[in-house]
């Protein structure tokens, strides 16, 4: 695993470079971030990966508490029903 491949749009390293960045502005960074990743992409190594190389340089910083949560989503496959499928129960 390399930065390009884990962070491919630089999102969380310039989190990191934010001086009094929140963590609501964390937290919508790393959905920009999770979004950002192709299909297919290895979520939790690049995730795992990215801890390494900034939470452990930086465990007070904001970002490094969201990285961290992140490892504690469920794990599977997400699914969207959007249109009338999110609306009327499946029968």
């Amino acid at each position: 695993m390399d930065l390009t491949t884990a962070d491919p749009k630089g999102l969380i390293r310039e989190s990191y470079q934010i001086e009094g960045i929140t963590p609501g502005e964390c937290r919508s960074v790393f959905m920009d971030w999770a979004l950002s990743l192709p299909v297919g992409a290895e979520f939790r190594a690049g995730l795992t990966f990215l801890i390494e190389v900034y939470a452990a340089g930086a465990p007070d910083h904001p970002m490094s508490a969201v990285l961290h949560e992140g490892l504690n989503m469920p794990e599977g496959e997400a699914r969207r029903r959007g249109g009338r499928a999110a609306r009327v129960p499946a029968g």
